[in-house]
């Protein structure tokens, strides 16, 4: 079955490279400004290299949202291509301009083609949390769902996805300004292991933990506690320069719920610039039954 509706995002879903491929998902990069260097997200910067330099950084890169411009482009050539419906879906809006920029670029690509139908998402949230429903869109329209049925698909998982992650520190955060709520956290002791993740769209602390095996049980449990009324969930482990971290975190999730899929997943310099190098964190959330909540 052919698909008739496009889908779009933003290099911050942090969706594994074949993944996009495989599930035809179009991205738009964020942009990377180091020194008198413009970089272009997973473009012409990459994640070992970005994360070796930036262990050793003493002066923070900027990161920019894409252009109205980069998002018109990108969704004329969608139309050149033949598809007529869209649906772009961008990191949380109260943290970065993607989904402003979307909105423009929207804007002008229907004065040039009117036909089109474009409907931008704010996923509320980052990482694979914003990855997942940008995955799922993308196999529904693979297997010919409508716009509607995408819609309503995509607006079903924004409530339910969550992120918890942790790092050595919160300086990167604080640095680039995105720390938001989890500000309290910053005044912890350095042996101090902070869990943070979202909430309405903004990062929010959620605890601390003495050790990185002790974040991590604390992040387990509170994947059972969240999915508890549901049978299966998915899970994408997520880590800057930190995949044995995230083998650690997986290893004690699947011992307390069933996990029906899972992606291992590094974060793109974009986000990583902001979490800074060994973070280590989940984004998930539980598979609802056709009919049910």
């Amino acid at each position: 079955m052919m698909r008739k509706v496009g889908i779009i995002t933003d290099s911050t879903a942090s969706i594994p490279d074949e993944m996009l491929e495989e599930l035809k998902i179009r991205w738009v990069p964020y942009y990377i400004h180091r020194g008198k260097e413009v970089l272009r997200d997973l473009v012409n910067v990459r994640r070992d290299e970005f994360y070796n330099w930036l262990a050793t950084a003493g002066v923070l890169p900027k990161t920019a949202n894409p252009s109205s411009v980069d998002f018109e482009n990108c969704y004329r050539q969608l139309a050149e291509e033949g598809i007529r419906e869209m649906v772009s879906i961008h990191i949380t809006s109260k943290n970065s301009g993607a989904y402003q920029a979307a909105s423009i670029g929207k804007a002008a690509i229907l004065e040039e083609k009117p036909d089109l139908r474009i409907e931008i998402i704010d996923s509320l949230n980052v990482a694979m949390c914003h990855g997942w429903m940008v995955i799922e869109a993308a196999r529904a329209a693979l297997a010919g769902a409508s716009i509607e049925q995408i819609l309503a698909k995509v607006n079903a998982i924004i409530p339910l996805t969550r992120m918890i992650q942790t790092a050595d520190t919160l300086k990167y955060l604080a640095m680039g300004g995105r720390i938001g709520k989890a500000k309290c956290l910053l005044g912890s002791m350095l042996q101090i292991k902070p869990l943070i993740g979202m909430q309405d769209g903004l990062v929010v602390p959620l605890g601390k933990a003495f050790t990185r095996l002790g974040a991590y049980k604390i992040m387990a449990a509170e994947v059972a506690k969240s999915v508890a009324q549901y049978s299966q969930v998915k899970v994408a482990y997520v880590h800057a320069a930190a995949r044995d971290e995230v083998m650690r975190i997986k290893s004690l999730v699947e011992e307390k719920v069933n996990v029906v899929e899972e992606i291992i997943t590094e974060l793109p310099p974009s986000l990583g610039v902001h979490s800074g190098p060994g973070t280590a964190g989940i984004c998930f959330y539980p598979v609802v039954k056709e009919g049910r909540g």
